[in-house]
């Protein structure tokens, strides 16, 4: 587990909590700070903090926070898991897509579902293999994934590709 602040010196802790997770994925982050505003909270939760309690939290509860986490649990203070409650009850419902996949991004996943690999995939697109490896970085960073194999598998699941 890393305890990370949103407000670090030099580097905003959301970034900083990306390269964490690029870098060690089994680390379980989670924001310890005083920001309680919508848009930290969900930057911090796309970014994948599984826990955002606040500074304020009593030593004793943090504790026990950290303990739930350690189990694979996710914990908030409550005024934080309030928010969350209030921003997915005013989010509207999306269709399949609402990720933000462009059509050519689509596409690409289709194919690469198939069993096409990068440089059958550019060809079948008449695009070049970089412009393929562009489209797989957007494709992750959207999808909240790191391989290809985790892009079609999500894409499948939620509907996104058929």
């Amino acid at each position: 587990m890393a305890l990370v602040d949103i407000g670090l010196p030099g580097l905003d802790g959301i970034a900083g909590l990306r390269i964490l997770q690029e870098r060690y994925p089994r680390i379980a982050p989670v924001m310890l700070t005083v920001y309680k505003d919508d848009d930290r909270i969900f930057r911090a939760m796309c970014a994948g903090a599984c826990g955002y309690p606040l500074k304020n939290t009593a030593p004793a509860k943090l504790m026990e926070a950290v303990k739930e986490i350690a189990e694979g649990g996710a914990v908030m203070s409550p005024e934080v898991a309030m928010r969350v409650v209030d921003l997915f009850r005013k989010a509207p419902v999306r269709e399949a897509g609402w990720v933000g996949l462009s059509p050519r991004e689509v596409r690409l996943l289709k194919l690469f579902a198939e069993g096409h690999q990068n440089k059958t995939a550019a060809a079948e697109l008449g695009i070049g293999i970089h412009t393929v490896g562009f489209h797989l970085r957007s494709i992750y960073e959207k999808l909240h994934v790191h391989t290809r194999s985790q892009a079609v598998a999500r894409a499948l699941r939620d509907g996104l590709i058929h």
